[in-house]
């Protein structure tokens, strides 16, 4: 009875007697229970009090630097050396493996003149083979033909291969870097200055190889006058050492724009890319020399997109050819022969865009008469060709044969 009174008493106070309220046993974790994580198995309360976690700010996109198409660029037509465009043409820079180009233009001076030939043995130095960068990996004592070892520089770059050339034909390093200078500046290429053979970066204590866009077309255009450049720029693989080593034209562009047939590609990190390229479609060839852009791709689109621009736009007009006659008379008042219609002593193209072609023109220049003697090739005046009423050329006008004094006699009567 006592129970029951107290109990009602607890109740009536809101508290559970001891024996009311039920034991809890101890569960045992199961297999799975026990491989959770720690927040899994975590009790409530403590689960309560966990601070949750700080959003994470949004991660910086990197910095990127812009892309650079160009420092310098410039589009030339070849043959009257016209720009089209350009920028920043006379800025001096590093031209890379471009300086080859002064290699081949000396080299291809002294095949001209008979100095070297194309099957003159080429004997790799010490010095040569030592170089690096772009190279056909030469041993000291090795032997190739003067044209192999061209092969090698214009189509895969081969440092090693330069400087074998350059020995060959000056004896040092240093004779034929003077020699690149000479040809420099007889071809007024006033923005620069060399001082390799091949165009690597400089070494401690040395300075780099530096030209400009205008330099460059200039050169290339000097090239190009020797048609034999073409067969070695225009490869676009070549094989060497008894063909263990197929060597890859660095011109990309030979396999994606149609009439590219040179020139060369350069590059080290401080020049960054450059091209000098030149491509013809019909009789119009065009010189590109873009320099200092940030990609291989970069440089190679921008050249190609301004060489389809000009293209497009630009035709090359024949105005006159050799030996073409000109259709008005020059009396010879002492020949044998009366009077003769002179001919063009040379050709002479012109770059006009397609729509202006109409603004070319020609004029006549000859005296009326030409007393004397007349020998055959004998200048008699000139063609004077304008554009848009500027003078963009001059042609001599010759004597096609020789035309003999006529006697006294003949001249006597002739007079009366």
């Amino acid at each position: 009875m006592k129970k029951f009174l107290v109990a009602l008493l607890m109740v009536m106070l809101g508290i559970a007697p001891a024996w009311a309220i039920p034991s809890k046993k101890p569960v045992a974790p199961t297999k799975s229970s026990a491989q959770t994580s720690p927040k899994k198995t975590a009790t409530p309360a403590k689960a309560a009090k966990q601070t949750p976690p700080r959003a994470k700010a949004p991660a910086k996109a990197p910095v990127t630097e812009p892309l650079v198409p160009y420092k310098a660029f410039i589009v030339v037509e070849a043959q009257t050396g016209k720009m089209l465009e350009g920028e920043n043409i006379h800025l001096p820079l590093p031209p890379a493996s471009i300086t080859k180009l002064m290699l081949a233009a000396i080299v291809m001076d002294k095949l001209e003149s008979g100095q070297i030939k194309l099957d003159d043995k080429v004997t790799v130095s010490q010095a040569a083979a030592g170089m690096g960068g772009s190279q056909v990996y030469l041993s000291p004592g090795e032997v190739f033909t003067l044209d192999e070892m061209m092969r090698a520089v214009m189509v895969a770059s081969a440092n090693d291969a330069a400087y074998a050339v350059a020995e060959f034909i000056a004896g040092s390093r240093e004779n034929f870097v003077d020699l690149m200078n000479e040809k420099a500046r007889s071809l007024n290429m006033a923005d620069s200055r060399f001082h390799s053979m091949h165009g690597l970066p400089p070494t401690k204590g040395q300075e780099p190889d530096m030209t400009s866009c205008a330099d460059l077309s200039i050169l290339a255009g000097h090239l190009l006058s020797h048609p034999g450049i073409l067969e070695w720029t225009s490869l676009k693989t070549a094989p060497f050492r008894n063909n263990t080593l197929i060597m890859r034209n660095h011109n990309k562009l030979m396999n994606r724009f149609s009439g590219m047939d040179g020139l060369k590609t350069g590059f080290y990190r401080e020049a960054g890319y450059s091209i000098a390229a030149t491509a013809q479609i019909n009789n119009l060839r065009l010189i590109a020399v873009v320099m200092g852009s940030s990609t291989a791709k970069t440089r190679d689109t921008f050249a190609e997109n301004k060489l389809k621009t000009y293209f497009s736009q630009y035709e090359m007009i024949p105005v006159i050819k050799k030996g073409d006659i000109v259709d008005k008379n020059v009396a010879l008042p002492d020949g044998k022969q009366k009077s003769l219609k002179p001919v063009a002593a040379t050709d002479f193209f012109y770059p006009v865009p397609r729509d202006r072609k109409k603004q070319l023109t020609k004029d006549i220049d000859l005296p009326d008469q030409v007393k004397g003697e007349i020998k055959e090739g004998q200048r008699l005046g000139e063609l004077v060709i304008r554009f848009n009423k500027d003078v963009v050329g001059k042609v001599d006008l010759i004597s096609p044969v020789n035309v003999p004094k006529a006697g006294f006699f003949s001249r006597f009567f002739n007079f009366k």
